[in-house]
């Protein structure tokens, strides 16, 4: 990436309130962490025993926690790296937000709409009558509001969300590339041989400061709200069925699989690829392990794995013996062997026995 944007180490030290250890007219024409840091680029540096990394580099400046004696590299000391240097990547790469702000004459917006103060809507945007956008909140191109939605204060909604019609996002919610807010349920009756879709007159309801990732599903509720609770962030290509309740501050994972009316307590994670089937309870801070499928009620406070998913304990018993299958496997196979031999030895005992038993019939006759 070309960018011809230079700060000198002091100018940044200034903006992110640090102090340098160095020349502070160094300049600065890129921002990158230690393993892409190259000549010209300020870095970081998080753990003091890889700076002879940071040398390698040949990186203009350095931001660190504590001078770090042995560098010979310029210093920009802060108590916080990492929210320090975020401030600085900011620098060289803007929010596109700062680059454009308002309201684009290239989006369509009802005259039944509401919109708030200091929004910022991109060209292509379209909002339904009826729609209210809070105060602050961000739309980029090719969102799509539909008719009576509700959008809180400083929401983020990147290209290509959509809402259906009467979706409501509390504060602060910010949804990324091509997610779609309250579609149809999967819920459907059989007549005449015929699928034909039941009700779906519910909706969405997103509590304050969730973050759902990119191509994220929430269905609306066949009659009342699908809902996401406060500050629960969702991964990429995650599916959240129909009157689904997920908890607050729950911890969702890529290519989770939510099926209709499962409910979660706080603090739930669910990592990648776990599938709930319908009704499915899970209690306060339950953690389910990748590719785990669950199939019925877990209580909260324990790791599960599996599918079906059950305890850690439980698992780590079952994976003890099967990783024991192969010697278990041929110990059998010597205990058939055995009783194969004793059982031959026994049938040659009673043939021998049989035998006896006729040559003294025989003579008695």
């Amino acid at each position: 990436m070309t960018n011809t944007t230079v700060f000198t180490l002091q100018t940044l030290a200034d903006l992110v309130g640090g102090r340098v250890v160095g020349n502070g007219s160094t300049e600065c024409v890129e921002a990158r962490p230690l393993q892409e840091a190259a000549v010209g680029h300020i870095t970081l540096l998080d753990d003091p025993k890889r700076i002879a990394q940071v040398a390698r580099s040949q990186a203009a400046a350095v931001v660190v926690e504590q001078p770090v004696a042995e560098a010979t590299t310029p210093q920009l000391v802060v108590s916080d790296i990492h929210a320090a240097f975020a401030q600085i990547i900011r620098q060289f790469r803007p929010d596109i937000d700062d680059v454009f702000q308002g309201i684009s004459d290239q989006a369509r917006i009802s005259p039944q709409a509401e919109i708030g103060e200091h929004c910022t809507i991109h060209p292509g945007v379209h909002i339904g009558a009826g729609a209210k956008i809070g105060s602050g909140t961000t739309l980029m191109p090719g969102v799509v509001i539909m008719p009576h939605c509700r959008v809180g204060s400083d929401c983020h909604l990147f290209p290509n969300v959509v809402l259906y019609p009467y979706s409501v996002l509390e504060d602060r919610v910010v949804i990324h590339v091509g997610s779609v807010i309250g579609a149809y349920g999967f819920g459907y009756r059989q007549e005449g041989g015929r699928h034909i879709r039941t009700a779906q007159l519910g909706y969405v309801h997103i509590e304050s400061d969730v973050e759902l990732g990119a191509a994220v599903t929430v269905d609306r509720g066949t009659y009342g709200t699908t809902r996401i609770g406060t500050g629960t962030k969702v991964d990429n290509q995650v599916m959240i069925a129909h009157n689904c309740q997920i908890g607050r501050h729950n911890l969702i994972c890529s290519q989770v699989g939510v099926a209709g009316s499962c409910s979660t307590g706080d603090y739930v994670v669910m990592a990648g690829q776990v599938g709930l089937k319908d009704h499915v309870r899970l209690g306060d801070g339950a953690i389910v392990g990748a590719q785990a499928g669950v199939m019925e009620d877990l209580s909260g406070g324990e790791v599960y794995l599996g599918s079906p998913a059950t305890s850690q304990r439980d698992q780590m018993q079952i994976m003890a013996v099967q990783r024991r299958l192969p010697e278990m496997r041929k110990s059998l196979q010597r205990l058939v062997r055995q009783v194969e031999k004793l059982a031959a030895r026994v049938e040659q005992a009673e043939q021998a026995e049989q035998t006896k038993q006729d040559d003294r019939d025989s003579r008695a006759a």
